[in-house]
């Protein structure tokens, strides 16, 4: 029996990293969540994504996705790359 509170409420991310992003793209393309399924950079198809700022990211990309935590988006805009929420 599982006790104490559980929030049924939660939301749940796939979480994408910028080394990842730094590492598979190259300058100026557009990352959408359909490309990183299609990647399998996201393996689950059914959560919404969130970028993190773990890394660093040398050129311009335009990042869509459902969240980014504030050093991501101050990351990506630094590199000269738009970051774009659903």
């Amino acid at each position: 029996m599982k006790r104490g509170f559980n929030n049924r409420y939660k939301t749940y991310y796939a979480l994408v990293n910028l080394n990842t992003l730094e590492e598979r793209f190259e300058s100026g393309d557009r990352v959408t969540p359909e490309l990183l399924h299609g990647l399998n950079i996201v393996r689950r198809t059914n959560l919404p994504i969130k970028v993190v700022g773990d890394g660093e990211l040398g050129h311009p990309l335009t990042v869509v996705a459902h969240k980014f935590t504030a050093s991501a988006r101050a990351k990506i805009e630094a590199a000269g790359g738009v970051a774009e929420e659903i």
